[in-house]
């Protein structure tokens, strides 16, 4: 791991050349700080261009834990022209690497409205061939520990004599199934928790609109796109209270913050199905933030990136520069 960054770099530096020298590059966008930001600062100081670098979790919650990878996370964050931070809990935690709070641009995540929406749940229910009555729950996400998904199981055999009919449908794939397989298997819960794998991007609607909430126990994240989606789709959320969760749950009307244990996890989940919600508020509140909104706050983080001759020359022709990369 500790050569991945420059491995990056390396094999990607004749193929970059090689654009540079067909059409100027303006500036390189990197995302994950990580190998990819380290590549990224590297190229653009061969070919003296600006970089600008975006941190999206682990690459700043968990890599710079590693003695041999955090000098070069902090250096890749010192040389990088433009940064930013998908929540306010990664620009705290560069900040705590040495950064400068000015120099970190806070540009959260956005959703998909026009693909995550409120479908009926009796509708969405009988598409997936789900039980049209009791109570569901479902969870998105790597089947690795961190996503938390064996807090969530143990969770549901807390739950399960207040809510008989309760299921749990877990959503992704991982190394860590054999563990939850297991784990299901000794709590008997067999006929309660599904692990269904990775499922098309397409049909998560579909599943969170038929949930009557969704569970993301996560040791850590920065910004989960599965929260926002989920609240798009005007399902209530129980989520542990970590990275840029709280951000996301700014309201109790939007869902329940716990802490990562199952004990937690399985009191939010109670408290949650013993209560009534507003599914289309939920939606219209994570729906208000779009994608476009996202592309241009950035394109301004990249034009400030820019040497004042590129920036004057871009301006002058087009909005958008010809050759982001």
């Amino acid at each position: 791991m500790p050569l991945h960054g420059l491995s990056m770099f390396l094999g990607s530096l004749r193929c970059v050349a090689a654009l540079n020298h067909d059409a100027k590059i303006d500036c390189i966008d990197a995302h994950f700080v990580y190998p990819d930001g380290l590549a990224a600062v590297l190229l653009g100081k061969y070919l003296n261009v600006p970089v600008t670098v975006s941190a999206r979790g682990t690459d700043i919650n968990l890599f710079p834990s590693f003695r041999l990878i955090r000098p070069m996370i902090r250096w890749t964050l010192r040389h990088a022209d433009g940064l930013i931070a998908v929540s306010a809990a990664l620009r705290d935690a560069m900040v705590a690497l040495g950064l400068l709070r000015d120099k970190i641009h806070l540009i959260p995540n956005a959703v998909d409205a026009a693909q995550f929406r409120p479908i009926p749940t009796l509708e969405a229910r009988r598409r997936l061939n789900l039980p049209e009555v009791g109570p569901l729950v479902i969870s998105v996400g790597s089947l690795i520990p961190a996503k938390g998904h064996q807090l969530t199981i143990r969770a549901v055999t807390s739950v399960c004599n207040q809510f008989p009919s309760l299921r749990l449908y877990i959503i992704g794939e991982g190394s860590y199934r054999v563990e939850l397989e297991k784990l299901i298997k000794t709590l008997r819960l067999h006929e309660r928790v599904h692990l269904l794998g990775k499922l098309p991007n397409e049909e998560l609607p579909f599943w969170f609109s038929a949930a009557s909430l969704s569970c993301l126990a996560s040791s850590r994240e920065g910004w989960p796109n599965v929260v926002t989606e989920s609240l798009a789709c005007g399902t209530p959320v129980v989520a542990t209270r970590v990275g840029g969760i709280p951000e996301i749950l700014n309201s109790p009307e939007l869902g329940t913050l716990v802490e990562q244990t199952s004990e937690a996890v399985a009191a939010g989940i109670a408290q949650s199905l013993s209560r009534e919600w507003d599914r289309e508020a939920i939606s219209r509140a994570a729906s208000a933030r779009a994608w476009e909104t996202v592309a241009e706050e950035v394109e301004g983080v990249l034009f400030a990136s820019l040497k004042p001759s590129a920036t004057q020359t871009k301006r002058s022709t087009s909005k958008t520069p010809d050759n982001f990369a």
